[in-house]
């Protein structure tokens, strides 16, 4: 499994509104908005930044801020754009309590953020985890004890992550966009 990187989670966010890092960084870091999505530290997201950059999917400019010294501040560009679009339309889901828990939980935020409904988002999650929950009932009655202890205890995960997304669905009308 790969390690989910927040690219397309940066994209939403300057989608919605251009920000320098040190604002990025702080959605980040807020417990309310993203801190418990995602561990990013500062070099992190600047590392991400000058790559997403580099692949001409956001745009930087130096702007004065009276005081303060002058900050970069980030964009999308049409190509981040459509990146963007394209995660948030056609995800590539899995049913992992860790990919839900950081890609879903990341789309939901962004959805949210650019004003987008979110239902196809939930319908689409609960899909993929009652799919490989059925799967994994086939191969459970299939087993023998030591895996069908394992597999007892991934369905019981998957079990609460549906049960979360039904949760997750009554909640998130009543969300207010950050």
């Amino acid at each position: 499994m790969s390690i989910p990187v927040p690219d397309e989670t940066i994209l939403g966010i300057l989608a919605a509104e251009p920000q320098h890092g040190y604002q990025l960084l702080a959605r980040f870091q807020s417990k309310a908005d993203l801190g418990r999505v995602w561990t990013l530290s500062t070099s992190q997201l600047y590392a991400v930044l000058k790559r997403l950059e580099a692949e001409g999917l956001i745009r930087g400019k130096t702007v004065q801020s009276g005081d303060a010294p002058p900050r970069r501040e980030y964009s999308t560009t049409a190509a981040g754009r459509r990146r963007l679009d394209a995660w948030l339309q056609t995800p590539a889901l899995s049913a992992s309590v860790r990919q839900v828990r950081v890609q879903f939980m990341s789309r939901l935020y962004v959805a949210r953020l650019l004003g987008q409904p979110t239902q196809a988002l939930v319908d689409m999650q609960r899909a993929v985890c009652q799919k490989q929950r059925r799967q994994l009932l086939a191969a459970r009655d299939a087993s023998e004890e030591m895996e069908e202890l394992v597999l007892d205890f991934v369905l019981g995960q998957l079990d609460a992550v549906l049960a979360w997304l039904d949760r997750c669905e009554e909640r998130v009308a009543h969300i207010t966009p950050a």
